[in-house]
């Protein structure tokens, strides 16, 4: 099932996710809706927030061919390593793009959709698309990671958009 995403000003973007208690049979659906949504939009990294769901969820695909799902419950960064920059842009504030400075390398751990918990190291753009979405699931958008000025000016934008919707 396609799933709504919430787009920049929208409030719930803020909410703090909590942590899944148990994977069940909510939480699969939940993730298989996620990567359906993810895909047709089409991204590279879907958070819970996103689409109105406040738990620590995430769903990320870099590959070309959108072939390779990764799915994160609870992830929790333990290493970061060096810094890259790179222009980012985000399925909640459409057609905006800004370069942003994140870890180069990071070490997360995680569960799967199973319930099993893993470890996975990524680098550059899964490392960079990791930190994106674990953004998401602490109320914190890419664009909180721009000048004030720049904030003001997007807001305005997406204030004025969201009116003619």
């Amino acid at each position: 099932m396609i799933l709504e995403i919430l787009k920049y000003p929208d409030k719930r973007l803020r909410t703090i996710a909590s942590p899944v208690q148990e994977v069940n049979s909510e939480i699969k659906k939940q993730v298989k809706d996620m990567f359906e949504t993810m895909y047709a939009a089409p991204g590279i990294g879907l958070a819970a927030t996103q689409v109105n769901f406040h738990q620590r969820l995430i769903v990320i695909d870099i590959s070309d061919e959108g072939n390779e799902p990764l799915c994160l419950i609870n992830p929790e960064i333990m290493q970061k390593n060096g810094e890259i920059e790179y222009e980012e842009g985000c399925l909640s504030v459409p057609n905006y793009y800004e370069s942003i400075k994140r870890a180069n390398e990071i070490k997360v751990s995680a569960q799967n959709e199973l319930g099993q918990t893993f470890e996975i190291e990524a680098k550059e753009m899964l490392s960079i698309c990791i930190q994106h979405e674990m953004d998401h699931l602490n109320g914190i958008l890419f664009v909180d990671h721009l000048s004030k000025l720049k904030q003001k000016r997007l807001k305005k934008k997406a204030v004025k958009q969201s009116k003619k919707l």
